[in-house]
């Protein structure tokens, strides 16, 4: 029998526009979630970790992926009680043992989460569509945020592009850019003011790539064997995008860096989002070559598709379109998991979502959905990789 990936949706608790009803209808079979109203820092209680994995599985669901369980700043910077912090950390994931949750996502990215410029893009078949713009980004940073580092880090040509940007903007336009980029998009669990977002940038000032990757190196160091002990896997994720934004440190963002995560702990614990999107927005990172030399480590995959230029920006796009080669990702998906059964696995069958989805049909102007996560367009994707799926497994079948 070849092993299928575990189809899971993303949900973002009772306040989600989606309800798990609908979500059952979808072809998913589990539900990647967090308890997004506990405060960044505080405990995840066993009565509230059950609250929700009741909640889920009343609606003939699993919770099957944690994502995410938020790393503080504090920790990130290893400043304040960032220990006690920490043992807070490590708390939770033994709490979500115990209830049976022992797959957990989590990003070690500064200040912001993922990041785009606009949360609409018009396409030329009428959806709407995410999009990363480096000019906006430049624009925010010199015209809107006024970070005075901003003039001397970009260049001259960058600089004037960015003001033509930032010129035909109207200002409602100028208030949206803020908004997209501070306001947290779905998942992040901190907003921020300009005067509050100024302020925990100045906390970077002194730590640049070297330090932050050993700042990350340290707090594995601490929650790995944690980990291991509890039987969690835990799974970062890439950088999103994976580049530096407001020069800010990123150390999750290619093959070195992961190469470098994965040497200082080795532990199969400590372990992998397979993201298609963040990775494959840089022209740099090679999917293929990532995939097969962490496949032992991957937990979890995100599956998305985007279409960048060789300036960096990206837009994302349907699922079986765009840069990514969704095809032969999902074939070595497969192929991982075959390798795995051969060698009585018990994580033979990887987590999987479709991440992220283009506004099509009637969610066309609903106010209340999260961008990105609207309901028809991660439909769409579900099944178009179910598809592409079962292709490849019948395409096996028939070789063997």
């Amino acid at each position: 029998m070849i092993p299928k990936m575990k189809k899971t949706w993303r949900w973002y608790g009772p306040e989600d526009p989606i309800p798990l009803d609908y979500i059952k209808q979808t072809g998913a079979e589990g539900i990647v979630t967090a308890l997004h109203h506990i405060p960044n820092g505080q405990v995840w209680t066993v009565d509230q970790i059950n609250k929700r994995k009741n909640e889920i599985e009343n609606n003939g669901l699993k919770w099957n992926v944690v994502e995410s369980l938020p790393v503080h700043e504090d920790i990130k910077t290893m400043e304040g009680n960032y220990l006690k912090l920490i043992e807070n950390y490590k708390q939770s994931m033994t709490n979500l043992s115990l209830c049976g949750i022992n797959t957990i996502c989590y990003n070690f990215m500064p200040v912001l989460d993922w990041t785009r410029t606009s949360l609409n893009l018009k396409n030329k078949d009428n959806s709407f569509s995410l999009e990363y713009n480096f000019d906006a980004i430049r624009a925010f940073d010199l015209y809107i945020l006024k970070r005075k580092e901003a003039f001397l880090e970009y260049s001259k040509n960058q600089i004037q592009k960015a003001k033509k940007y930032f010129d035909q903007l109207s200002q409602l336009q100028r208030s949206e850019l803020t908004e997209n980029i501070l306001s947290g998009l779905p998942g992040s669990e901190e907003t921020y003011s300009i005067d509050l977002f100024k302020k925990k940038i100045k906390k970077y000032k002194n730590i640049d790539s070297n330090k932050f990757k050993d700042n990350l190196i340290n707090f594995l160091n601490l929650i790995i064997p944690h980990a291991k002990s509890n039987d969690i896997m835990m799974c970062i994720h890439p950088d999103d995008p994976p580049f530096s934004i407001f020069s800010l440190p990123r150390v999750v963002s290619n093959e070195r860096d992961l190469n470098c995560i994965f040497k200082e702990i080795p532990d199969i614990n400590n372990g992998l989002t397979f993201c298609t999107g963040s990775l494959g927005v840089s022209k740099k990172n090679d999917l293929n070559l990532i995939f097969n030399k962490f496949a032992k480590r991957i937990h979890f995959i995100h599956l998305r598709n985007i279409i960048s230029d060789f300036d960096g920006n990206f837009r994302e796009s349907n699922h079986l379109e765009g840069d990514v080669n969704m095809f032969e990702i999902v074939k070595k998906i497969i192929n991982e998991q075959i390798s795995r059964v051969s060698q009585n696995k018990s994580n033979k069958c990887i987590p999987m979502r479709p991440d992220h989805g283009n506004k099509i049909l009637d969610d066309i102007g609903k106010l209340n959905i999260n961008p990105g996560y609207s309901a028809i367009g991660r439909l769409k994707a579900l099944a178009e990789i179910r598809g592409l799926e079962l292709g490849i497994v019948n395409s096996i079948k028939n070789e063997t």
